[in-house]
């Protein structure tokens, strides 16, 4: 049975070293608890700056499509076609589609390299669900180009 209360005994200390090596799964170096945690705190923030980029990109392209399909309603509903001019609300929805999707993109990379940054020094981090929103978030952008460019 293993002590609860660390002993100086050699068998004890020769049981700890052995099953402390062999529970480390990383080469990543120790950490004393105040650096873990500032480490913590630092994927969280670029975690939480993420997010905010994912829903900026939302918005934009949601207002984008928003404007695009509300003018599509209102030109179908007069009988007077209005002289149009170059640039229209299909063409501002889709450079607002446009600007959120490389938002995205831009947000989704920049968070990559700063992980891989973190990893170098610290170790591999946990999983992160915000880039994987981001990427669903990027794909219904791509999907709303679409639906505006060929509609």
């Amino acid at each position: 049975m293993v002590p609860l209360v660390a002993s100086s005994s050699p068998r004890y200390i020769r049981f700890h070293r052995l099953h402390e090596g062999s529970m480390s799964k990383s080469a990543a170096p120790q950490l004393d608890n105040s650096t873990r945690l500032a480490v913590d705190r630092t994927r969280l923030a670029h975690e939480r700056t993420l997010m905010a980029w994912v829903r900026t990109a939302t918005s934009l392209i949601s207002f984008g499509f928003t404007i695009y399909k509300f003018f599509q309603f209102e030109l179908s509903k007069d009988d007077v076609h209005r002289a149009t001019s170059q640039f229209g609300p299909r063409h501002f929805g889709m450079v607002m589609i446009v600007i959120g999707i490389v938002s995205l993109v831009a947000a989704q990379v920049q968070d990559y390299f700063r992980r891989k940054e973190l990893e170098k020094e610290y170790g591999p981090g946990p999983f992160s669900v915000a880039a994987v929103v981001a990427v669903l978030v990027g794909g219904l952008g791509v999907l709303a180009l679409v639906a505006v460019a060929f509609n």
